[in-house]
């Protein structure tokens, strides 16, 4: 950590996600302060709740002296312009500085280093996001593991139950996705999975840390589990074609989180549809941490 110097405006961007909160203060290229701290008690849906939370991890996270010029946030389950508007608006009240919040998953493309694009995103769940021609945001999918966030880890767990399923309706002997799903929650039969899975007190955690089963699966052979993956890339592809069907300029696609840049054979069936779908959109993995999105945001703002 280090003072700002003088001659360059301290900026400040902050990706809130679902489980830990990253802080990234720059003054120019230097780094004045990094700061990780778990996402407890973050409530998007209150604007004043919010941003009260917010303007305490800014007073932690900073030098005594350091006095933002700018402040940009990413903010996870911020699900809509007039949410993300209202926590800005509190959030300018607060700190008296110019102020900039949009969803976490529209963190990508500034990270990138690119003016347009699709931001993608699966880890627990899966949701991609891109602006039209007049600026307006527009989001698909994320509507959480119970009914949508396909291609999120969540969601291929859910997939990867109902074939295991529809193969023991069938009559066949299980494979190795079903032996990985008993095992990965403890049951000891297929039928005994679906109490399993609804019992868990969080259904996108619970089931989102199995999804490892499904990947082992499939490295040992099951078709099933291949199917799994093969149709989670496409539901992912999916996501774009949505965006490009409604006017959002899909040239360029940023992809981030845990499950789809950690399982290569997810990657792999993703750009593959994507590429059928829309030959002419450019997938590109994100190597640099989102917060650096709301960084270039806030700095947009000076």
């Amino acid at each position: 950590m280090q003072d700002s110097p003088p001659s360059c405006p301290l900026v400040v961007g902050v990706d809130v996600g679902g489980t830990k909160t990253h802080l990234r203060a720059r003054a120019g290229d230097a780094v004045v302060a990094d700061h990780v701290r778990a996402s407890a008690g973050w409530r998007p849906h209150d604007p004043a709740a919010a941003a009260r939370w917010l303007a305490a991890v800014v007073h932690e996270a900073l030098p005594p002296d350091a006095h933002p010029a700018a402040f940009a946030v990413g903010a996870h389950a911020c699900e809509t312009p007039r949410q993300c508007a209202e926590i800005r608006t509190a959030l300018q009240d607060l700190l008296g500085v110019p102020a900039r919040v949009v969803g976490d998953a529209e963190l990508l493309v500034p990270a990138a280093g690119l003016d347009d694009g699709v931001g993608l995103v699966a880890g627990t769940g899966s949701v991609a996001v891109g602006r039209l021609p007049d600026g307006d945001p527009v989001q698909v999918g994320g509507w959480g593991a119970v009914l949508g966030d396909e291609g999120g880890a969540a969601g291929l767990v859910r997939e990867a139950a109902r074939a295991a399923w529809a193969a023991h309706d069938r009559g066949e002997e299980p494979d190795a996705l079903a032996r990985a799903l008993v095992a990965a929650f403890d049951v000891p039969e297929i039928p005994a999975l679906g109490a399993a899975l609804e019992g868990v007190s969080d259904v996108s955690a619970e089931w989102g840390r199995r999804a490892p089963a499904v990947f082992a699966a499939a490295a040992e052979g099951s078709p099933l589990a291949h199917a799994v993956i093969t149709r989670a890339g496409a539901d992912l592809a999916a996501l774009v074609v949505r965006l490009a069907a409604r006017g959002v300029t899909v040239d360029d696609v940023v992809v981030a989180g845990g499950t789809v840049l950690g399982q290569p054979a997810l990657y792999e069936a993703f750009t593959a549809a994507l590429a059928q779908a829309l030959s002419g959109a450019r997938p590109r993995r994100l190597t640099v941490p989102p917060v650096e999105g709301a960084v270039a945001l806030a700095r947009s703002l000076l």
